[in-house]
């Protein structure tokens, strides 16, 4: 399997180097995250623990998944029979439904850059999902928030701005656990996403650029 703690580096044509949507929304706060990790302390649990170990989890079944619509078999070597199990749930809730559903990909985890707004990221699916082309994205876990909407507007934008028409973007999430569900949500008009992902790029390059002057400064 490949490494998932490797980070794919975006440049433009020119060479230069340029930052993820991930790291452009960084900028924005997370207060679920907080009030998670609260409860994971009230619980008496390390939140740092169950963290890692969800993130193992949602990894995979995003991996399975991708193999899946590639028609690769997957590389299972560096899991153990309990990691593989986790994923049962997650994996029966997406095949229960793709059985409704068409899906022709055209690109996979393609890498993208934009060279007019200078950032990269890589869709998780661009493709044909019941005869519309549309972009699609895996998440895992217990809720879709707005980041995630911004973060699929950002990608609408690479796929346009590199030839691709999209007529639909969507985000399945896939619970982790039966608990958890899952959710097919339709993005409809993402241009408030849109601006609010160009807002976190300018703030992100803002403070890179107080932080390069402090530093020049001292």
């Amino acid at each position: 399997m490949p490494d998932t703690n490797v980070h794919t580096i975006y440049k433009k044509k020119d060479g230069t180097r340029v930052p993820s949507v991930t790291t452009y929304l960084s900028v924005l706060g997370k207060p679920a995250i907080i009030q998670w990790a609260w409860e994971c302390g009230v619980a008496g649990l390390d939140y740092r623990k169950v963290r890692d170990a969800a993130g193992d989890t949602g990894s995979l079944v995003h991996y399975l998944i991708l193999c899946q619509l590639k028609r690769e078999e997957p590389d299972l070597s560096t899991y153990t029979p309990q990691d593989v199990a986790s994923t049962a749930s997650s994996m029966n809730k997406f095949n229960d439904w793709l059985k409704g559903h068409e899906l022709e990909p055209l690109l996979l985890e393609t890498p993208l850059v934009s060279e007019v707004y200078g950032f990269g990221g890589t869709p998780d699916f661009y493709g044909k999902v019941n005869g519309a082309l549309t972009v699609l994205d895996f998440k895992t876990g217990k809720e879709i928030y707005q980041e995630h909407f911004c973060q699929l507007s950002a990608y609408e934008v690479l796929l346009v701005e590199n030839g691709c028409f999209v007529e639909a973007s969507r985000i399945l999430r896939i619970g982790k656990s039966e608990d958890e569900g899952f959710e097919d949500r339709m993005a409809g008009n993402l241009v408030s996403h849109w601006g609010i992902f160009l807002a976190c790029r300018d703030i992100y390059e803002l403070r890179k650029k107080i932080r390069r002057t402090e530093k020049e400064e001292n």
